[in-house]
């Protein structure tokens, strides 16, 4: 039986890091837009909410 754990390559586990690294740092930049587009849209959100929920409404009683 022999063991392949030694396998993979140090660029492959590097190149698995840094892609790691470069999601994350996405997700972080993602966070932060929709946070800052959730501040200046704090005041319009009930009634985005409220537009929504009238197009879910018309839609359903086939109205739209």
């Amino acid at each position: 039986m022999m063991d392949s754990r030694a396998d993979v390559e140090v660029e492959t586990l590097l190149r698995i890091a840094l892609v790691l690294v470069i999601v994350v740092l996405v997700l972080e930049l993602l966070s932060m837009l929709i946070s800052g587009l959730a501040s200046l849209l704090g005041f319009l959100q009930p009634l985005i909410l409220l537009a929504v929920a009238v197009l879910i409404v018309l839609w359903l009683f086939d109205r739209l």
